[in-house]
Order: structure tokens, then sequence, then C-alpha cells
């Protein structure tokens, strides 16, 4: 089944998480199918309060996108136990048109895999053992059961056994010198109709006496196999079909290839036809963490369509976007941030507009559509703007977004500056995080020119919490830049009280003596009236890089 996920950016703010949830909802409410609310990182502590103010619950979880084992493995998995026959794993075979049967214990655990090719083998063996080709390595009666047959005074009918095939198409004289050269206990001796070849191989003490064509056992010839303890199977069929049936009696776990290849459902599908591709097996198992049997891959299945696409909103580079998003298709953009590099396969809707948040675009689709907001859906949005836009007093406030707030604000009836005071107050990252989870609650990764860099902001009422943690926070920010081989990355802590920022920087001393800001201290800069990491921050950053490299 198609899904259509529509998803913000890794490391989601607000208004990342709540305009990802509206404009999903505007999507089934304007006829899309199959479309989900998604988010690629952890709710911050603000979020979950206006997620639980609205009663909305938080989008669903998803790390990475990339089409993976379980988009296209064969789910319905088509299995035998060990100890079916070949016969009935053969009809199996044929009934599902399936080349490769995986053979499971009651746990669900794979002993190996039953190919035709294997099978094959098995009816036609080299020309070197032909002597093969009359082996029955088999119980009486799972024999009996292959041929369809009844048992006549069975003896010892559940052991199994490796016996020769003998078919007595010929005359007594001929029949008796054959049957001397063989252990007669170790014969199945098939034959129709003919009482004189019967009666010589009961006297011959042969293990299985099998006779074909329907034929009863006349009464003489039951009474001395009874005596001479040789048990007597009826098969309905002819001789030719009954002796090439003995042959499929055995059990499958003699015929497996027990060192096959598995996958797990969350494997990568670009990994796993990377390893299955020259392996010489046409179909894998799927295993979970028990090593039990969940699916079945086929080589045919990398061909398979994965239907999954994406929507991304606040957000248009991919080195910001949920892992895998470069490997599917994207159908829309919905955003208001600059446009980094960014090619498609085909047109799509591309929304990126100049105003203060996401949610105030997502808001504008619901009323020039006409379609109703919900109270709770306004209220998302509502959040998601004022979260952005520092209820209105962030540069990158426009009167679009003041336009759009009103409308909201009547909609969720509730009045914003009231409902930001009550948000910004309900949590602060610095204090509920460890110091390596709170410099990367909303980070975002750039690149511009040769240069990779990260750019964090966390918002504050007041630096308090910021100087009680400082030591902690500036290591951290240190420690992630080195890991992820940034030129340099950057924090911004905002007062939304006083609007004005701190600036952490971890990065060469090269590009720190590009920053004219005053430095309170080594690494740390006061930022008079900066808030805005989109028009004010990354702007002036890119602007260090490029006076850096004169």
């Amino acid at each position: 089944m198609s899904e259509t996920l529509v998803i913000g950016h890794r490391n989601p703010d607000t208004d990342a998480i709540c305009s990802a949830i509206g404009y999903a909802e505007f999507k089934r409410l304007t006829g899309m199918k199959n479309v989900v609310a998604a988010r690629c990182g952890d709710c911050n502590d603000r979020t979950d309060f206006v997620l639980k103010s609205f009663g909305v619950d938080p989008p669903r979880f998803v790390a990475d996108v990339s089409p993976q084992v379980h988009d296209v493995m064969v789910h319905d998995v088509v299995s035998v136990p060990l100890r079916t026959s070949l016969f009935d794993a053969l009809t199996v075979m044929d009934q599902k048109n399936i080349r490769v049967l995986p053979v499971l214990d009651s746990e669900r655990r794979c002993h190996g895999l039953l190919s035709i090719f294997k099978a094959s083998k098995f009816f036609l063996p080299n020309p070197n053992r032909i002597f093969d080709s009359r082996r029955v390595l088999s119980s009486i009666r799972t024999l009996a059961q292959t041929l369809g047959g009844s048992m006549l005074c069975a003896f010892n009918p559940d052991s199994e056994e490796d016996l020769v095939l003998m078919v007595g198409a010929m005359k007594p004289s001929s029949f008796n010198l054959r049957l001397s050269s063989f252990t007669s206990e170790k014969l199945v001796v098939v034959v129709g109709d003919r009482e004189d070849i019967q009666r010589t191989a009961i006297q011959g003490r042969v293990r299985v006496l099998i006779i074909t064509g329907g034929h009863p056992a006349s009464m003489e010839i039951l009474s001395l196999a009874q005596n001479h303890e040789v048990t007597i199977i009826l098969s309905p069929h002819d001789s030719a079909t009954t002796a090439t049936l003995c042959r499929a009696a055995v059990t499958v776990d003699h015929l497996l290839r027990e060192d096959f290849l598995t996958f797990k459902s969350a494997d990568r599908l670009e990994e796993a036809q990377r390893l299955a591709a020259p392996s010489q097996f046409q179909a894998f198992p799927v295993i979970d963490d028990d090593n039990r049997v969940v699916g079945m891959l086929s080589k045919s299945d990398f061909l398979k369509q994965v239907d999954r696409r994406l929507i991304l909103v606040d957000h248009n580079e991919l080195n910001q976007a949920v892992h895998g998003a470069d490997q599917i298709e994207i159908l829309e953009v919905i955003d208001h941030h600059r446009i980094g590099t960014f090619t498609t396969q085909q047109p799509i809707l591309f929304r990126n507009e100049p105003v203060g948040s996401t949610s105030t675009i997502v808001a504008d689709c619901f009323f020039r559509h006409g379609i109703e907001l919900s109270p709770s859906i306004a209220g998302l949005l509502l959040a998601g703007l004022v979260s952005d836009t520092l209820n209105l007093t962030s540069p990158t406030s426009t009167q679009r977004d003041v336009e759009i707030l009103g409308r909201l604000e009547k909609i969720a009836k509730i009045e914003a500056t009231r409902f930001t005071q009550q948000l910004f107050s309900s949590g602060s990252v610095l204090t509920s995080r460890p110091a390596t989870q709170a410099i990367t609650t909303d980070c975002k990764e750039y690149c511009e020119r040769i240069y990779r860099f990260s750019v964090a902001q966390i918002e504050e009422v007041g630096f308090e919490q910021f100087d009680n943690k400082k030591a902690a926070v500036i290591e951290a920010l240190r420690d992630y830049r080195n890991e992820n081989g940034y030129e340099f990355s950057a924090l911004l802590i905002t007062d939304v009280v006083l609007q004005n920022s701190l600036l952490l920087i971890a990065g060469q001393p090269r590009f720190l003596r590009t920053i004219p800001y005053p430095e309170r201290e080594a690494g740390v800069f006061n930022l008079q009236g900066v808030v805005s990491r989109k028009k004010q921050l990354l702007p002036f950053l890119t602007d260090c890089l490029a006076r850096m490299t004169l």
C-alpha cells in the first residue's frame, strides 16, 4: 500500500512538528489517501506541551525512509516442517509457484532451504552415482503416505531406513537370481499382480513389497508375508509411477542447503541487494532478532517499486532531511527557509515563502482552499507560528504572519500572547536534557562552498540555566563538532524575553577572529538584538566564512 509521509527536519522544533501534523490533515481533507504526519527526531519539552495542550498525539517516528527489506519481502511465508516428504514439499512448491522453500521448525527457525535445483539433482544423480537413482531413504509409513497407498501387515513402519528399489518386471528365474545379489532386508520390490514374483520376493524376505495398479493382495500372499515379516503396501499407481514416487518419499531434511544467507527486515534494500547479487541463492529468509523467519526475499523482489513518498515541511535541504530522503520520491516541499541544493526527477510542488513560520503557510493553505480548520489543528499551527516568530517579535515576522495569527486565535479560541508565555515557561531544554542532547535538540546542518557546519538554537527565559551548565554545554558543542568533522558548530542561546542571544562557537581560531561581536568569554559572544537563526544568524555566519577565505 502506498504511503505519503509529511515530515519535518532532523531535530525538529515546534514549527516542524506542528506544520507536519497540520499539512498532513490538509492533504487528507483535500483527497490524498494514506498520508501520515511523521518526525525524524524527538519532540522537545515545549513541543510536548503544545501537543498535550491540544490533545494531539506526536507524529509517527521514522528514523530512516530508505527502502528496506520489509518493504518488498513476502510476508506470508510458505514453508514446510523438517520431516516433510520431498513429494509433499514439491507439491507445495508447484501449487504456490515458488522455486525455493524454507524448512522451519516449530519455533519458525530456518534449518535450510529446499530448491528445485537441489531436488532435480536428487532425482537425476551424477552418472558416477547412478545407483543413487534406486535409493529410497524413508520410513515405511512415509513411503505409504507418499504413494497414497495402504499398509498391510506392517512391521516397524516408523523408523527411517536406507533402502534399495527393485522393480520385479522379469521372469521368476531372472528375478530370483537378481534378488540373491542384494541384501534382501534392504529391498523395496515394486511389482504388479504377478503372484509368482510376489511370492519369490516374500520368501526372499525383502523389507517391503509394493503391489501396484490398485491390485489387492491374495490371502495366500498376505499369510506368507505375515509369516516372513514382510510389509506389504498397496499402491494405486502403475509400476513406473510408483517407482518414481518411492524416491520422493525422502524427507526434506536430507536435501537442504544449510549455508543460506539471511537478512533482517530493517536492513537497507540497497545493502541487501549488494550482498544478494553475487549469491547463488535465489531467495533468502528474513529473520527477527530471535532468528525466527518473518518473511522471504527473492532476487526478483529487488525489482519491486517501493511505494513510499515524502512531503518535506520546514526544510528543503537534503542534509537536514530524514535519512534516505534522497532514495525515494519527494512530492512537495513547504518551507520558509533559504533554498538549498535540491533536484528531483520530475516537477514537484515547491512552496517557499518569506514568512515567519511554516505553520503560517500551512494555515494559509486551509484558508485559501476554504477547508475548515478544527480548533485543535488551529491551535497547533498557532503554536508553531508563535514559537518560530517569538510571538511576532522576531525580525522574520511579516504582515502575513500577523493576519494568519489573528485568524488562528479566533478558531482556536486562544490568546496568542498568553499562550506564548505559557509555551516558553513550559520547560528549559538546558534543564531537562543533558548538554549532549540539549545542543542538538534544534540543530541543522548547512553546506556553504566547501564548508559543512551546524547551527543550533535554544530558546530560554533568561541565561541563568546556561550559566549553570556552561562548561558542559561548551564541551558538548566542541565534541559534536569534532565527531561530525564540521568547520565549526554554532549554538545560539536566545533570551525570548529580552530578545538577545549568546552565540557559542566551536571552531578554529581563524574563524573565531572573523566574528565582530563582543566576546563574553572564549568562544562565547554577546549578540544584542539577534534572535533569528534563519534571517540574522545564518547570513552572518556565511559572511564570516567568506571573509575567512579572503
